[in-house]
């Protein structure tokens, strides 16, 4: 695989000052969280803690894996 074959970077689904706020983080995503009966999040780190303890549907213990 090259890097013109290779998929474009997944971006932080995270708010900068929460849910209402039009403005999205758009760094780019390095964890995806698994959610009961929704889509997994994923997230930056800056905004992992807050996903973890803030977000709807998070399971627990949290399931975390690594986006590349």
């Amino acid at each position: 695989m090259t890097a013109a074959d290779a998929a474009p970077a997944l971006r932080c689904a995270s708010r900068h000052s929460g849910p209402r706020d039009g403005e999205e983080c758009g760094a780019r995503a390095r964890f995806r969280i698994s959610c009961h009966a929704r889509p997994p999040l994923v997230v930056c780190p800056q905004h992992l803690g807050p996903a973890l303890l803030l977000a709807e549907g998070v399971l627990w213990p949290p399931e975390i894996a690594l986006v590349r």
